[in-house]
């Protein structure tokens, strides 16, 4: 082989190489840093029966939030820009109990002119800061948690009920929290897991927002998820039936990461969630 020849071999290969450390640091690059930040404002759209305007609800989920840093004052900034009626957050925002105070500096910053609204999630509980005393925490930063309650609300001449399904999701806590469901409001049922007890859900609830999939987090083309946590059952992220009346289910990817700090295929999603009232803008 003559030099001109080898040196243009070489300079294949070397080119080869380059190009093949260049897309493996462009994929490392796009799981641990672009996707896991990138998150996306999907929509929801869902017509309550009752009268008045749209209401413009804000979901949130999941947040794995170890410090207040840039891309979760990206995420308050988004929120925020929404302009949202109403926010509700769906459990998980914290995996350790020291890092309560980055969560609550985050959720200072989320602001609604009819409130803040969250479900606890496993972490919560694996974290071993639940009930009251996350209830006192969030109380301070103006979020109400519910537990296995009812909040009511009227929006722009709407009325609605956020139920709060605490977790584990028990037939037992359904059950009880549907009896306070009134069939003259609109019914928004939070749980934090999608799979629970659906085979006793009532005609009076309207919709379900859950979270706790991440949409599989990891997600390769054509395949189902990797791995979903457990409580997930078929639900992987967007908009299901389920039970005895078609109850429409939302499942939101989430903020944050669990277990890897990875996504792929799979951005962290805000939901803007419009409940139409049967008088439209009237």
């Amino acid at each position: 082989m003559s030099m001109s020849n080898r040196r243009r071999t070489l300079s294949r290969r070397r080119f080869l190489a380059l190009g093949a450390a260049g897309l493996t640091a462009a994929g490392l690059a796009d799981v641990l840093w672009i996707e896991p930040r990138g998150a996306r404002i999907e929509e929801l759209a869902q017509t309550t029966g009752q009268s008045g305007r749209p209401v413009r609800l804000v979901q949130i989920s999941d947040l794995h939030l170890e410090k207040f840093n840039g891309y979760f004052r990206k995420i308050a900034g988004l929120v925020a820009g929404l302009t949202p009626d109403l926010i509700v957050v769906t459990g998980d925002c914290l995996e350790e109990e020291r890092n309560i105070r980055a969560v609550l500096d985050f959720l200072r910053q989320l602001k609604a002119p009819h409130g803040v609204y969250a479900v606890q999630g496993n972490w919560e509980y694996w974290s071993r800061l639940e009930g009251e005393n996350l209830r006192r925490h969030f109380h301070g930063v103006g979020v109400r948690l519910l537990i296995n309650e009812r909040a009511d609300l009227e929006i722009g001449g709407q009325k609605l009920s956020l139920l709060g399904l605490d977790y584990p999701s028990s037939s037992d806590q359904l059950r009880g929290l549907q009896e306070q469901a009134d069939p003259a409001r609109f019914n928004l049922l939070l749980s934090h897991v999608p799979a629970f007890g659906h085979e006793n859900l009532g005609r009076h609830i309207g919709l379900i927002l859950s979270g706790h999939t991440h949409g599989g987090q990891v997600r390769l083309p054509l395949l189902p998820p990797l791995y979903l946590p457990r409580f997930s059952g078929r639900f992987v992220s967007g908009l299901y039936r389920v039970g005895p009346y078609n109850t429409p289910l939302y499942v939101n990817r989430g903020i944050g990461t669990s277990v890897l700090p990875v996504r792929l295929a799979c951005r962290p999603e805000i939901t803007v969630i419009t409940l139409n009232g049967v008088r439209g803008e009237g």
